[in-house]
């Protein structure tokens, strides 16, 4: 994707400015224009703070100004704390002034009127033709707690930090963003950065996003999306976090038309295809999470431990039923619970005689007697195997005193000598002995199945890693959409030019023409009624199967013309189509969408019943390489049919996955012309006997189609 797109340089002043004015400062701290001045003297920040005041000389023990042109000098950043009515003409002044950035609390905008949202549009054209970056209207603003810069009201970004951390927040949401940062100061585990967005009368989500992905000591993002309105620039955001090996967690509301329609109401947003964003999360390496519980779970533990190096995990368990618990929840994850060499196993047996030793490793109570058994266990695992994870459900130990202590000494010592595995610890602590274990860098989880899930996303992003940005549309060189109307014979010969393998074709207009084809082609041949006004041919009678010689070929002919024009007299005929009738593979399905945010949307699907009643495709954004491709075909549950049951031999997956790409590099070529193509059934034959659409149709953005 272009960087273009998003303007890194001018993002400086907003997130890391040198100097902050605060238009609506108040002389209480308690209050919305108060607040931001107390957090930026309580967090030390650095840069100079003027806080506009025209009744007062001083607010807070800092000089004040009567107005933003009283300034002494050239302001990075502007916070407004004024009412909605008087935004406007603060914007207009501070875009006078030459500031380059403001932070626009006030609210009463886009979110509650078409007037508001007129009166935001007018904002962002000033700050537009000022140059300048304007964040909300109706937002919390921003937090650095890097630098000490607090730019918003929310109480939870009064508290210091304990130390600087590694992850960024990004929220639509103000309060979510400012709920997040309370749940992370009880976990320990401090932000770096929580960026919150209101409005987006300019500065979105995914420039928030960029930014972090270019901040190289953030090492997680954290990401609340309610809507996307600039799909090519979350796209570019999120290709900087996967160059930059950034691992990010996000929660995109939305899954449902209702949820769809809440999040549209409250942010004014386009929420778009639920799919589609699935699709794309998938693409980039971005785990979504359901819920807060699990947003939170996995993006604190993305910051502490190590991604592991591998996907077998090792479970260790003070219960036999929890071990079989996580084995399940493991295995269903895609992880390999592989059995524990029979040497470690004999060895876990001469310390435990009726211990389960095979994975999960089960120390049983035993360990109430002899509490350095847990301990010897973990380590049999980590010394005699290659497993890159473990999780260690150890129930209610650490509950009291005196056993945490025992679990910090143990737990201390692991990761002194085990500093490349991930290790989980599941079980029962109270919020001081948790947080006391995660500064350690172990990850701590009261469900034991959410040790499991986390191993899985952990591992999830060191698959996915930095891989080369897919192409932009302009640099593809790929067919063009031709002009005019495209039945299936054009539909099919666009596809040819475009790298999709067809089934070979003859156009023919007469009874005679399409006995000669039939001739030509020799065995069996399909015969179709080619007309741009019929989309589902069999409906009338247009199709014809199995048929052998050229009198057969002829005699249909004549019938499919006569009957398709007594069954739609209105439809403009064309002749009829002849093909080899072409069998011995898997159907597929092959398409390609608009998607009103994101633009051309290719589609993958195994035909008949997989997609017409259990819906089993997968989505990919165009353009898109080989690689990705290959993942798509095997995101469909049905992906075991292509490899072969039944005795039947395995598909073409090479010739698949090229006819995707190239699927995908027309699409994106032509993306402001095509509305949605399809090709329906696409043939997949044996390995390496190549794949071809035998049916084809295109619709153009002006509604021209087939």
């Amino acid at each position: 994707m272009s960087a273009d797109l998003i303007d890194l340089a001018s993002l400086q002043s907003l997130f890391r400015p040198q100097s902050v004015a605060i238009v609506g400062a108040s002389t209480d701290p308690e209050k919305i224009g108060g607040k931001p001045l107390a957090f930026l003297k309580e967090h030390a920040f650095a840069g100079a703070i003027y806080p506009i005041n025209p009744k007062a000389e001083t607010v807070q023990g800092v000089k004040a100004y009567a107005g933003i042109g009283d300034l002494p000098g050239p302001v990075d950043m502007a916070i407004c704390a004024v009412p909605g009515g008087a935004a406007e003409q603060t914007v207009q002044a501070c875009a006078d002034q030459g500031v380059r950035s403001v932070i626009m609390f006030s609210a009463g905008f886009a979110e509650v009127s078409d007037e508001g949202r007129l009166a935001q549009e007018r904002m962002a054209g000033i700050a537009r033709d000022a140059g300048m970056r304007l964040m909300g209207p109706n937002c919390m603003g921003v937090a650095n707690f890097v630098d000490g810069m607090i730019a918003s009201f929310h109480p939870a970004y009064g508290a210091k930090p304990p130390y600087q951390g590694k992850i960024g927040l990004v929220s639509q949401s103000g309060a979510f963003g400012g709920m997040s940062c309370f749940m992370a100061q009880k976990r320990g585990i401090p932000f770096r950065h929580v960026l919150t967005t209101g409005n987006e009368a300019d500065v979105e989500a995914s420039d928030c996003l960029a930014f972090l992905a270019n901040d190289p000591d953030t090492e997680v993002i954290m990401l609340y999306l309610e809507g996307v309105r600039n799909g090519p620039k979350l796209l570019t955001a999120l290709d900087m976090a996967r160059q930059n090996n950034k691992k990010v967690v996000a929660i995109k509301l939305g899954r449902t038309e209702a949820g769809a329609a809440a999040a549209e109401s409250h942010t004014a947003a386009l929420a778009g295809s639920d799919q589609v964003i699935d699709a794309i999360f998938r693409q980039y390496g971005v785990y979504r999470a359901n819920n807060i519980e699990e947003f939170f779970d996995l993006g604190c533990a993305a910051s502490l431990g190590p991604v592991p190096v591998n996907d077998r995990v090792g479970l260790i368990t003070v219960s036999g039923g929890v071990g079989v618990l996580m084995a399940d929840d493991a295995a269903e994850r895609g992880l390999d619970v592989a059995p524990l060499p029979e040497d470690t196993q004999a060895r876990m047996k001469e310390l435990v005689p009726f211990a389960g030793v095979r994975n999960p490793l089960d120390v049983t109570g035993q360990v109430l007697n002899d509490s350095s058994l847990y301990e010897k266990a973990i380590r049999l695992v980590l010394d005699e195997t290659d497993f890159g994870s473990i999780v260690c459900f150890q129930g209610a130990l650490g509950t009291k005193p005196e056993e945490l202590e025992t679990v910090m000494v143990m737990l201390r010592s692991l990761v002194k000598d085990y500093p490349d595995r991930l290790i989980i610890v599941a079980g029962l602590f109270d919020p001081d002995g948790q947080r006391a274990v995660e500064a350690l860098g172990i990850p701590v989880v009261h469900e034991p199945t959410h040790g499991t899930r986390i191993i899985a996303a952990l591992h999830g992003f060191g698959r996915a890693g930095p891989a080369p940005g897919p192409e932009a549309p302009e640099e593809i060189e790929a067919a063009s959409l031709p002009d005019g109307v495209l039945n299936e014979v054009r539909a099919l010969s666009v596809l040819a030019d475009a790298g999709v393998p067809v089934v070979p074709v003859r156009h023919v207009h007469s009874a005679e023409e399409a006995a000669d084809a039939a001739a030509d082609i020799g065995g069996s041949v399909v015969m179709k009624i080619v007309s741009a006004d019929l989309q589902h041919k069999s409906e009338v009678g247009g199709v014809r199967l199995n048929i052998s010689g050229g009198e057969a070929a002829a005699a249909a002919y004549d019938e499919i013309v006569a009957g398709v024009a007594e069954k739609a007299p209105d439809a403009q005929l064309d002749g009829c189509l002849v093909a080899p009738m072409v069998g011995g593979g898997t159907e597929a399905i092959l398409g390609v969408s608009r998607d009103p945010v994101f633009g051309p949307v290719v589609m993958f699907g195994l035909g008949g019943i997989f997609v017409e009643v259990l819906k089993d495709v997968a989505f990919r954004v165009a353009p898109f390489d080989e690689t990705e491709a290959r993942k798509m075909i095997r995101d469909i549950r049905g992906y075991p049919v292509l490899q072969g049951v039944r005795g039947q031999p395995p598909a073409d997956e090479d010739a698949l996955a090229q006819a995707l790409v190239s699927l995908s590099r027309f699409a994106a070529a032509n993306a402001d012309t095509i509305e949605s193509m399809e090709a329906n059934p696409f043939l997949v034959r044996a390995a390496g006997q190549g794949a071809m659409a035998l049916d084809a149709l295109i619709i153009k953005r002006d509604g021209e189609m087939e």
